[in-house]
């Protein structure tokens, strides 16, 4: 995101509680099946809450197996029309949601952090984040090039083109609510796919503006559609159970993308997973450290640590490690939690009790074993989910903290060596997400890079992800990417088709 993530919010002004009635009273609380917004099969409804408080935000339907199969039929039934439309028309529609979203940049920035905490500043830069897919793959749409050419003996020319792989199921988190939909929908779109969208249950607000915005720019009558709901295997179980489905695409836990694989391999349907982190942020001897610092915080604190991308493990030289602890430590200190629209405020609430709950956990497990609180190290009273900015310090290398995804604004720091000790450090986990490397030597970063085992590498950078950038990992964090060339290619497959060469006969 190109928002910092500790930076307060950009409107002087509270904002008021008559502004946030209209704003969740503008939002359709249906099912967006076909050509219209409904109830739920059964009538079954489900509520979304504010973070920051507890209290209820909106009440949605929540859809049923039985409307999960009417979203599919309705993708189904478009899905030859929308893959023959031009690209320029899908391209244009894609354009228009671009300057549609970014023209309502402060609803759906006050709408994210209504319903997920994140602070107004930070879900204004999600915004920006999350239109440049719009943007992005509005401009790929025309460049989904083939080839054609001789092949080599010389007896055929040979035909390569791309096709939409057809109808996909679109499974989206909680914690990017607009940018985890615009990063899955608009490849979707460009490639010439219809959609059913599964908003994750805490925050499918966004994703039900979005989807009415994307009706506005022009998007044909079934090619979007969204069904929200409090269960989502009785969305995605009798869906990658139906041959209609071709392609489902997963963000979230590694635990619940194993499950989905194993029903995808039923099916031997395409699949895209992103999946956990525990992304190491490795401080070298030679870093700037106070360069080091700053990118520490925007990898640790972009919402508020709930990212898949966040440093996750500090593994700092041990003789820059007191140092870059200390000021380390004052930057998170000086922090101020708080409801996301208090202008003060720049570490917003945990997801629910839940979440706080299992950081605790890991907190506590840490210090009962030696680790150090520098600042922070518990949950704060009151209403609403918020923890403490948190840096431990003298933390072992084989404490549990190290091995799980914290998912909060908590920063295990520990030591190493020298640059084969870091390496070392950095692989000793299943996960393959991100990465960062603080360095002054340019040769090892390269030589770093190329013996970690991430799909991402942040160089001297604390944030790098990008609507122009393949988004992905390896081993336990995934496959597939999103983003980039390579995001377009996961919604098409390839099709040769071999010509007699005309000169050939001669």
């Amino acid at each position: 995101m190109t928002a910092s993530a500790i930076s307060p919010a950009l409107s002087p002004d509270p904002v008021s509680p008559e502004r946030e009635a209209a704003l969740l009273a503008s939002v359709p609380t249906g099912l967006l099946i076909g050509t219209q917004w409904r109830d739920a099969s059964d009538g079954g409804t489900f509520d979304v809450h504010d973070p920051a408080t507890g209290e209820v935000l909106a009440t949605l339907a929540s859809a049923t197996s039985v409307d999960a199969v009417a979203a599919l039929d309705a993708a189904d039934a478009v899905q030859a029309s929308w893959a023959r439309t031009a690209p320029r028309e899908r391209a244009e529609i894609l354009r228009r949601a671009f300057d549609l979203v970014t023209e309502r940049a402060d609803d759906f920035a006050l709408l994210m952090t209504l319903e997920m905490g994140k602070p107004l500043a930070e879900a204004r830069g999600e915004v920006a984040y999350g239109t440049e897919f719009l943007r992005w793959f509005s401009e790929e749409t025309v460049r989904d090039y083939g080839r054609y050419l001789t092949t080599p003996e010389g007896k055929n020319k040979m035909i390569v083109q791309t096709k939409p792989v057809g109808p996909c199921l679109l499974i989206t988190p909680w914690n990017f609510p607009l940018a985890m939909a615009t990063r899955k929908v608009a490849p979707a779109i460009a490639a010439g796919c219809t959609m059913v969208l599964k908003p994750a249950k805490l925050t499918p607000l966004t994703s039900q503006l979005f989807a009415a915005t994307m009706m506005e720019a022009g998007l044909p009558a079934g090619v979007l559609n969204v069904v929200s709901s409090k269960s989502a295997s009785k969305i995605s179980g009798p869906l990658m159970q139906d041959d209609r489905l071709r392609k489902v695409s997963f963000t979230g836990s590694t635990a619940v993308g194993k499950m989905l694989m194993k029903d995808a391999a039923d099916k031997v349907l395409r699949t895209s997973m992103e999946l956990g982190g525990n992304a190491p942020f490795l401080v070298f001897e030679d870093a700037d450290l106070d360069a080091a610092v700053e990118g520490a915080m925007a990898a640790k604190m972009r919402n508020m640590g709930e990212a898949c991308t966040a440093a996750n493990r500090f593994l700092v030289h041990e003789s820059v490690a007191k140092e870059f602890i200390a000021k380390f430590s004052a930057a998170m200190g000086a922090l101020k939690t708080g409801r996301g629209t208090e202008a003060t405020t720049n570490v917003g609430p945990i997801i629910d009790a839940g979440a706080r709950d299992d950081i605790h956990a890991l907190v506590s497990k840490a210090v009962e074993a030696g680790a150090v609180a520098e600042t922070g190290g518990a949950p704060i009273e009151g209403p609403g989910y918020f923890y403490a900015p948190t840096v431990l310090s003298n933390v072992a290398n084989d404490a549990e903290i190290l091995r799980q995804e914290i998912f909060g604004p908590v920063a295990p720091v520990t030591t190493f060596r020298d640059e084969a000790h870091a390496i070392e450090l950095a692989n000793a986990s299943e996960y393959g997400l991100a990465s960062y490397i603080y360095t002054r030597d340019h040769n090892r970063l390269f030589r770093v890079a190329e013996q970690i085992e991430f799909g991402l590498v942040g160089f001297n950078a604390g944030v790098i992800s990008n609507a122009a950038a393949p988004f992905g990992g390896v081993k336990q964090s995934g496959l597939g990417r999103e983003g980039g060339a390579e995001g377009l290619a996961e919604y098409t497959t390839t099709q040769y088709i071999g010509i007699a060469d005309p000169y050939a006969a001669r």
